[in-house]
């Protein structure tokens, strides 16, 4: 769960980060997007923007990546509003009107969006620009639309994960794979897991060619239904070979639309509303694996009305499909993303797109005019060649480190063991002694918790930080995780035993939510430099679901061999050596702007260690010893030296260090 690719998505910019690039709807470069940028670039190439751009890049693609922060700074308001209109004329926007917008956006672009000195706009377009900062939720109708029908993404891919849950229980009795054998467990988890074995070294990889030949919307289409017709197919299988190979097949749409979504919905928001908006991903998927419970307990009382092998499994594994098709119905009535537009040179569709977005013309003038500009430079970033690129993400220390911590946290949000809940939670609930309907009960009970307490992450994501708050909730997930599992010894013949794992696994819910479900693909969107991070999102989201896969593949026969006891406590395990990888090699990213990440990341691995170890000690002695002792500095703040500052932690403190 939470391997969808919340993910996939582009950096959730912090409001800092947005101040700088709020004239952008595109301004954070997502994954598995940028191989677009390979056309002919010779029109719309504007020299005096492009040159500072892309300078050296050769030689040092860091300083480009910081170049684009801002690849309008320093030009006059004259030579923005000079280059907005010849932007709007060359693209053949050669309405007064459209002319006029694209002059003041260009202007409100270069100066950090700051736009009260510029006379020429009008009241109404001074309001809805000031709106955008005092009221962040007023937006166009079309905007909620594209929303809604992410959301409807996120809904499908959360059914097609969890009604496998309890259909699993009839099906693998029919299949004849449902003893305790070797053979059969390994079956069993190995047609569960089939999709994300496809993800992992097929569907993820679709992406991008998928993306270059249908846009946003056409792979959100092509893989719902593809989706939709795998759940069909499933529901008609007979042997478990067969529903190995539907389940397959339904990788191919759960891996490009869990990438695509959250891009789709970056490009088309705001800036100082676009991490809550890609946040949608992570609660919706949430809310769909809710569903896909809710129908696994619907179909139960389904007779059998003289179907071979069982009809109420057949209903449950071809219920996802409802969603898909809705979205099929849906996808089409929103516009495209404005920034597959344009790599494509739509410039026309581009604007009409984003006027679809915005209140005003101005608006969407502005985010094209600087959403073309970082295009442009982008399209210079890739000139750097991929093998060059590969290359760079383990020779240069900035990309290795942000790999090790990236890598780290997808690993560990599926050996958290969160999916051997997600997938097999009713196996777990009637092992425990429940009732089928009761641990279809139970399993819906699981589902609403996950929902309802992903909801926090909101807030808490971009306030007490990605690091903080895995470092916080990774020792919880592991007590919760030790208390499920050890309360199997309690006797059966106890109400506790009952209750006491019920109450683990729900606990381990409500703590795994808010964190190690939504941390991953944010920090892992936010880690790379622009250059290279096509490449490492696209690593970070194979390793998601390659570990997917191997939990989903081996926990029935883990369960088997190790007893519940064991089983809970391997993972239980995994959650306290996941919380000292977090502490030493995973630094944290909050609120950095991306030159203060460049610096944060490009430390020795050593000094982050040795930060991560005074960490603790600090906590000890200071929550549980209650003792007054200093903080430990900062790995990446430095003196003038070069050695590590006496200063404290605090953002007011790192913003004026000197990076070595």
């Amino acid at each position: 769960m939470d391997s969808h690719g919340t993910g996939h998505a582009g950096p959730v910019k912090d409001e800092k980060t947005h101040d700088r690039l709020s004239s952008s709807p595109s301004g954070s470069v997502t994954a598995f997007e940028h191989h677009d940028h390979v056309h002919d670039t010779s029109s719309f190439r504007h020299q005096s923007i492009g040159s500072p751009v892309t300078d050296g890049l050769a030689k040092d693609p860091l300083a480009a990546s910081r170049k684009l922060a801002n690849p309008l700074d320093g030009l006059s308001s004259d030579r923005l509003a000079a280059l907005g209109q010849a932007y709007a004329l060359e693209a053949g926007l050669t309405d007064d009107e459209d002319i006029r917008a694209f002059r003041l956006g260009a202007m409100i672009a270069g100066d950090d969006n700051r736009f009260e000195t510029i006379s020429e706009l009008i009241d109404r377009e001074k309001e809805v620009l000031e709106r955008e900062t005092t009221h962040k939720w007023s937006n166009p109708g079309m905007l909620y639309w594209v929303i809604i029908i992410c959301s409807l993404c996120a809904a499908v891919q959360g059914m097609d994960e969890t009604v496998v849950n309890g259909a699993q229980s009839f099906y693998k009795v029919q299949f004849g794979i449902g003893s305790k054998s070797q053979r059969d467990t390994w079956l069993l988890g190995l047609c569960n897991s089939a999709p994300y074995l496809c993800c992992a070294i097929l569907g993820c990889w679709l992406t991008d060619p998928m993306n270059k030949v249908f846009g946003r919307r056409g792979t959100i289409f092509i893989s719902c239904l593809i989706s939709a017709a795998a759940c069909f197919w499933q529901a008609f299988t007979n042997t478990w070979w067969h529903m190995f190979i539907a389940r397959f097949v339904l990788g191919l749409g759960i891996g490009p639309k869990s990438a695509t979504t959250p891009i789709f919905a970056a490009e088309c928001s705001p800036p100082r509303l676009r991490g809550a908006l890609v946040m949608q991903w992570q609660v919706w998927t949430a809310f769909g694996i809710m569903v896909g419970f809710a129908a696994d307990l619907a179909f139960y009382f389904v007779p059998d009305h003289g179907i071979p092998l069982g009809l109420n499994w057949r209903l449950m594994m071809g219920s996802a499909m409802i969603p898909a098709v809705i979205v099929c119905c849906l996808a089409y009535l929103c516009p495209e993303s404005p920034r597959w537009y344009l790599t494509k040179h739509r410039h026309r569709e581009a604007f009409d797109a984003l006027c679809q977005l915005r209140w005003e013309k101005v608006q969407a003038a502005r985010d094209l005019f600087y959403m073309h500009t970082l295009l442009e430079a982008e399209k210079e970033m890739m000139s750097v060649g991929k093998s060059n690129r590969l290359k760079k993400i383990f020779t240069i220390r900035r990309n290795r480190n942000a790999m090790v911590a990236s890598e780290i946290v997808m690993f560990l949000q599926q050996f958290c063991g969160i999916n051997a809940i997600a997938y097999y939670s009713s196996e777990i609930f009637l092992e425990a002694g429940f009732t089928e309907v009761s641990a279809l009960a139970a399993s819906l009970g699981f589902g609403v918790i996950n929902w309802l307490f992903a909801l926090p992450a909101f807030y808490t994501i971009d306030t007490f930080g990605r690091r903080n708050l895995l470092l916080t909730t990774f020792p919880l997930m592991a007590v919760c995780m030790l208390f499920t599992g050890f309360s199997f010894w309690i006797p059966a013949t106890s109400p506790a035993h009952i209750g006491c794992i019920a109450l683990g696994i729900y606990l381990f819910a409500a703590v795994y939510s808010p964190g190690e479900g939504p941390v991953p693909f944010t920090y892992s969107a936010e880690a790379y430099p622009l250059y290279i991070r096509p490449i490492g999102m696209s690593l970070a989201t194979a390793t998601t679901w390659l570990f997917n896969f191997l939990l989903a593949v081996t926990w029935p026969s883990l369960l088997n061999a190790f007893t519940p006891q064991g089983a809970f406590a391997w993972y239980g395990g995994w959650c306290v050596v996941g919380f000292f990888l977090i502490l030493f090699l995973v630094p944290e990213t909050k609120e950095k702007t991306l030159e203060e990440l460049d610096s944060v990341f490009d430390v020795p691995l050593t000094r982050q260690i040795r930060y991560g170890a005074k960490q603790f000690v600090f906590f000890w002695e200071s929550y549980i010893l209650r003792r007054d002792v200093a903080k430990p500095t900062l790995p990446h703040i430095y003196d003038a030296d070069g050695r590590e500052s006496s200063e404290g932690e605090g953002w007011e403190k790192e913003k004026g260090a000197k990076s070595q």
